[in-house]
């Protein structure tokens, strides 16, 4: 079997073969051609344990993470796992990858493919709130999809820039664009055409404030439970449509769920990113704003681990253990 750690997964597949595969994923998403049971969740004292398989394209797999919020406060990962990929016809397991990198590098190509196909072609400047892994990860998809000049970080907790850059420059390398740590998120989003949020937080992380968003593309990476919440109501008298991941985000993302129990958006506004990218939905039009809500699916970690196990064999990357 093989294992790739953290930075076999980086060294094996670039930004862009990333967002390809998770374009491929959404392929298969709008086509049906997968299957992906409900994720079981398990919660006990703000723990919780994931456990997300799947089968698609002649391949299967499952990834297991575990999610401790609390760890961002200790300077540990909020989240940690593995992902095993398995033989399709006998079961027996092949590859085996950090499911933490894993998660970190196939979000942030979902937000990578939200940029490209969302945001103006020329949009230059970037606001990220919240430093930490995610954060970066973003930062540097977006960077992959759209010549972005300038990153605006804002983080309640983080003020050292340098975690967050050498996580940028870990997808990047040292070329990248200059990175200001803001003292607020409205003046992070003041500054910027593209906003991308990733944090944990129950309350929305910018003020109640249309002029913040008027003409952008926002992205919402963050909230993953009902209870969360990253952006104001103000955002939603702005939109047309939403797109998102998958169907299932309304629930999932407070995001989606509190501004549809309050009637500011409606299910008929709600567009999955496949359908878009199979031409059976339109983009944003020029200055209009656009919102994407990923909560992620099993889907994605499948076809992103097949792509960096090929990547990863066809260089020699990696260590081949004994079970």
């Amino acid at each position: 079997m093989l294992y790739l750690n953290k930075q076999d997964i980086i060294r094996s597949i670039t930004p862009q073969e990333m967002m390809e595969a998770i374009e491929k994923a959404y392929g298969l998403f709008t086509a049906g051609n997968y299957f992906m049971p409900d994720r079981p969740t398990v919660e006990y004292q703000n723990k919780t344990i994931v456990y997300m398989p799947c089968f698609a394209d002649g391949a299967m797999g499952q990834k297991i993470l575990t999610v401790f919020p609390e760890n961002t406060q200790r300077g540990l990962p909020a989240i940690d796992g593995l992902m095993l990929l398995c033989d399709y016809d006998t079961g027996i397991p092949q590859v085996m990858m950090d499911g933490k990198a894993l998660t970190a590098l196939r979000t942030g190509g979902v937000g990578g493919v939200a940029v490209r196909h969302l945001s103006p072609a020329d949009a230059h400047t970037l606001a990220v709130i919240g430093a930490g892994v995610q954060g970066a990860n973003q930062a540097a998809f977006a960077c992959a999809a759209r010549p972005i000049q300038h990153i605006y970080v804002y983080d309640a907790y983080a003020k050292d820039p340098a975690p967050f850059i050498h996580r940028l420059e870990e997808v990047l390398g040292e070329t990248h664009p200059p990175v200001t740590f803001c003292a607020s998120s409205q003046e992070a989003a003041r500054q910027s055409q593209i906003l991308i949020t990733a944090t944990t937080s129950n309350e929305p992380v910018f003020p109640d404030d249309s002029a913040l968003f008027a003409g952008k593309c926002c992205i919402g990476v963050g909230s993953y439970k009902p209870t969360m919440r990253e952006y104001p109501p103000c955002l939603w008298s702005l939109l047309s449509q939403v797109y998102v991941d998958l169907p299932f985000a309304c629930e999932e993302s407070g995001d989606l769920s509190q501004p549809l129990s309050e009637g500011l958006l409606t299910m008929d506004q709600v567009i999955t990113m496949g359908q878009l990218l199979a031409g059976q939905a339109t983009k944003p039009k020029e200055g209009e704003t656009a919102f994407f809500k990923t909560v992620g699916m099993a889907l994605f970690d499948l076809i992103a681990a097949q792509a960096i196990a090929q990547k990863a064999m066809e260089k020699g990357i990696g260590q081949k253990i004994q079970l």
